[in-house]
């Protein structure tokens, strides 16, 4: 690189959104929001799962576990919240939609919670019917054209 003398250095306008070192940091902290809230610490432990969203915006594991340490720090509405968010950013995970019907239910939205779960049942069946059936047990017909079950 060369340097040209009297010619300040150009100006840095745009940070990187993360580095490799910022998703070690993000990691370590879902980590230790997951040690806190195993310790029975969850107002800790949601704190801690911020703060790694806050690096990484995109940790699904700390989005669930945001959402696991509000519900059990009493936080309802908050958790309920923060499980919208995680099926906004993965509306194809039954899990998501999975947390979103526990938090609401227990927040007392009981039809929401339902309609949640629904979701999440058949968000898991189109899983299941994308999935090639398994034929490797005995007996199996999938593929043999034996119409016997």
């Amino acid at each position: 690189m060369q340097v040209i003398p009297n010619r300040p250095a150009a100006p840095v306008i745009l940070k990187p959104a993360m580095t490799s070192t910022d998703i070690s940091s993000s990691d370590e902290l879902c980590q230790r929001g997951m040690d806190l809230l195993a310790a029975g610490s969850a107002a800790e432990a949601a704190e801690a799962f911020r703060a790694a969203i806050a690096l990484n915006s995109g940790h699904v594991e700390a989005h669930h576990g945001l959402v696991r340490a509000l519900r059990d720090a009493g936080r309802l509405e908050q958790s309920v919240g923060a499980a919208l968010a995680l099926t906004a950013l993965t509306p194809g995970d039954p899990l998501a939609h999975t947390a979103l019907s526990i938090s609401l239910q227990t927040a007392g939205h009981v039809p929401e919670a339902e309609a949640a779960a629904a979701r999440a049942r058949v968000l898991e069946w189109k899983i299941q019917l994308q999935s090639p059936p398994d034929t490797s047990e005995p007996g199996s017909s999938a593929r043999s054209g034996d119409p016997r079950p």
